[in-house]
């Protein structure tokens, strides 16, 4: 009885880290002669954000407080994100919460009003 061995696959080369994928062009940022890194181009560097919360010393947002809690939903009635507003994570879930608790007493809608199809025909 011949025991025959599978052929084995190639492994990947050397200098590529094994498991594959990875964008084409390497660390480059993906464009032919883009920059180190990938950054862009230009002089405007967007300023960090501060969270408001942590600035004016709020430790319990008030879900009865409309004027502050509308600026962190949108026009969709959606829940803005923290990459948009600016609001550090504590912060954060503390505002889902103030908003959800405003909505259950509709203080605030669920959905947005122009979402609806008009009732007059």
């Amino acid at each position: 009885m011949t025991t025959e061995a599978a052929p084995a696959t190639p492994s990947a080369p050397a200098n590529r880290p094994p498991g594959g994928g990875g964008r084409p062009g390497g660390p480059g940022g993906g464009r032919p002669g883009g920059r180190p890194g990938g950054r862009p181009r230009g002089r405007f560097v967007p300023r960090r954000r501060v969270c408001t919360f942590c600035v004016e010393h709020i430790k319990l947002i008030d879900y009865k407080d409309i004027d502050k809690i509308r600026r962190f939903v949108s026009d969709r009635a959606k829940i803005e994100p923290r990459r948009r507003t600016g609001v550090c994570a504590k912060h954060q879930r503390a505002l889902r919460v103030a908003i959800q608790r405003a909505r259950h007493i509709a203080l605030i809608p669920f959905v947005a009003h122009h979402s609806f199809p008009s009732a007059r025909r």
